[in-house]
């Protein structure tokens, strides 16, 4: 009687193809939990405080094989992605903007800002550690601008390339004063694209400030402050400052912010705007109705 033939045996090179799957999948599995998290986190704070929650979270990354550092900013992207959020969120429904940023493209945090400040519902920007620059303009569309007791906020003085506009115009003016030899044609061309460029910051945070019902002589005086090169770009503001600017601040950060924190050290290539997908509130006559999740 013919014995059958024993099974192959599982060879040393077919346990290191399966590593190699394994370890090839891994980082996606991560990947994909840790964005699960941070979902789940979200939705619950919406739940806790009955709002729209939307992140913007930038911050230092390092890629996993070459450990160069990745450095994030606002960027075009992110605006799009706030404002979808924001068209999709009722009119009566606040919204909790959780921002941690170095700043970014002034295009972009402008818009970001403009349609924060004409949302009707309280709008709460959340700054658990830093919103320096275009993320400050971002917080000033806020209602309530909710701090960490040691966050800061950062100046709004525009820059160009590596100099501050308000330095270049400064310096254009007194050695043109002063009469100390002739200016190039492209520091004056500086100089003036450095003038415009602080005319349409201050026009924007005065717009800014007076549609949540600033005060336009109050809202001047915070304009010009941040914008005037009275502190470096990179100067701390902290809580301390921002109240004595006037502005409706609290450091009554909840801690579920904090816990969602801890959840954008690793990954990289996440979008950095994240927020449930859907639109809230009920459907208007003649529309689909969504289902909200549970």
């Amino acid at each position: 009687m013919a014995q059958p033939t024993p099974a192959p045996g599982i060879s040393f090179f077919d346990i290191f193809w399966l590593l190699i799957i394994f370890f090839s999948l891994w980082p996606l599995f991560q990947q994909k939990n840790l964005e699960w998290a941070r979902l789940r986190l979200i939705r619950e704070i919406e739940k806790k405080r009955k709002s729209r929650v939307i992140t913007m979270i930038h911050r230092q990354e390092r890629l996993a094989l070459m450990g160069f550092p990745l450095v994030r900013f606002i960027t075009i992207e992110d605006s799009e992605r706030v404002l979808r959020a924001i068209r999709m969120t009722p009119d009566d429904m606040p919204i909790d903007f959780i921002i941690h940023t170095p700043g970014g493209l002034a295009l972009a945090a402008t818009q970001i800002a403009s349609a924060l400040a004409k949302h009707k519902a309280p709008v709460r920007v959340i700054v658990p550690h830093y919103a320096m620059s275009g993320g400050t303009l971002i917080a000033l569309a806020a209602d309530e601008i909710v701090m960490d007791e040691n966050a800061v906020l950062g100046p709004l003085d525009p820059q160009l390339g590596q100099f501050p506009a308000p330095s270049i115009v400064k310096a254009v003016k007194e050695k043109y004063q002063e009469g100390k030899g002739s200016i190039k044609d492209e520091t004056l061309i500086l100089a003036d694209v450095a003038e415009k460029a602080l005319v349409q910051m201050k026009s924007t945070i005065l717009r800014i400030l007076t549609k949540k019902g600033h005060d336009e002589k109050k809202a001047e005086k915070i304009a010009e402050l941040l914008t005037s090169g009275y502190w470096t770009h990179d100067y701390p503001l902290t809580v301390e400052v921002i109240k004595e600017l006037g502005l409706n601040v609290s450091t009554d950060v909840p801690k579920e912010v904090y816990e969602l924190m801890e959840l954008y050290y690793q990954p990289v290539g996440q979008p950095s705007v994240q927020y449930i997908p859907i639109p809230y509130g009920e459907p208007k006559k003649g529309e689909v109705p969504v289902r909200k999740p549970h």
